[in-house]
């Protein structure tokens, strides 16, 4: 790997880490407002008077800082996947600190997420070389990514008016759609700019350009409406649900950007190709393991529900979610 690849791994792995903890702990900022006001998965915003949920997205803000600055030394099919850590510990903390229990299986999925993250690392691709953000500019006004862009808009137009209103509370992949599809754009501006900020701390002035500051405006109104919808997605369905559907959407959403923008595999022969794409079906695989059996109680089956509104038991006691298990009776006839 070269030292450019390294610093980009380091600061992703340190991203990954903030990134993880910021979910339970805004998690838990939006049990505590929506106790005392409207819900934010109802259109509420009184999350944005709990002290709790700013900690959380302090604690996000740190990670996204140290993910830009990820994106300024390393290619995207590097620094992306990398989030499965993320998951890893917003799973472990969720079992501890939430008490949403972590199955054996569970377990075995965190294992296949590292197995996957290692294998990309190990291949991933020399970052692009660059000397000026009006280079980035050419790139995403190319019309192969500008064709990808104007599908991303368009679906994210047709979710958020057509779906939401009707789904969104009831199939965790449409908010989490819109975020994953606006991330995807989100992150190829981020890239831009920490390029242009990379050049310009080392004398090459991009800030006279106005291409850097289009990047900007790009990435701000980009993050804003990444975080209405995850917010909205936090606060209506499971964690355990949550992060593992958005870390395999928005990477697979991000890479298909980079790809086609930056050109990533232009710079690589077909077996290294194959390897990365082999390491991300392992951290899918991870991911979906660790997702399905989240709640699944021993000896319990699997069902194939993703949809996890609050609900009562027949006991009367209110939790979140659909079991990832079915439910059998034990009891004897």
């Amino acid at each position: 790997m070269s030292a450019d690849n390294v610093k980009g791994l380091v600061l992703a792995l340190s991203s990954s880490a903030f990134i993880g903890a910021s979910f339970i702990i805004k998690k838990m900022g939006l049990k505590k407002a929506g106790a005392s006001g409207v819900r934010a998965g109802v259109g509420g915003y009184s999350y944005l008077y709990e002290p709790l949920w700013w900690a959380g997205m302090i604690t996000m803000i740190l990670g996204e800082v140290a993910n830009f600055a990820a994106y300024a030394f390393a290619p995207a099919i590097l620094v992306t996947p990398l989030g499965a850590v993320s998951i890893i510990i917003s799973a472990a903390l969720a079992h501890i600190i939430l008490r949403e229990s972590l199955h054996i299986f569970g377990v075995l999925g965190c294992v296949l997420c590292v197995v996957g993250s290692t294998t990309i690392v190990l291949h991933a691709p020399q970052e692009r070389e660059i000397d000026s953000v009006k280079e980035v500019w050419d790139l995403a006004t190319e019309p192969a990514f500008l064709c990808y862009a104007t599908i991303v808009i368009a679906a994210i137009l047709v979710l958020t008016f057509f779906y939401i209103p009707q789904y969104g509370q009831t199939h965790v992949m449409f908010y989490v759609g819109v975020c994953s599809l606006v991330g995807s754009l989100s992150v190829m501006g981020v890239k831009a700019l920490g390029i242009a900020l990379k050049l310009t701390f080392s004398g090459i002035n991009q800030l006279i350009y106005p291409q850097t500051w289009a990047f900007t405006i790009a990435v701000l109104i980009c993050v804003v409406t990444q975080m209405n919808y995850l917010n909205k997605a936090l606060d209506t369905f499971n964690t355990a649900v949550v992060s593992p559907v958005y870390y395999v959407m928005f990477t697979s959403l991000t890479i298909l950007a980079s790809v086609i923008m930056f050109k990533d595999w232009d710079r690589q022969d077909p077996t290294q190709i194959v390897t990365e794409l082999c390491g991300f079906v392992i951290i899918i695989s991870g991911t979906f393991l660790l997702h399905k059996t989240k709640d699944m109680a021993d000896g319990g089956t699997l069902c194939l529900a993703l949809r996890l509104p609050k609900h009562a038991d027949e006991n009367g006691f209110t939790y979140e979610g659909i079991p990832l298990k079915c439910q059998e009776s034990s009891r004897s006839p």
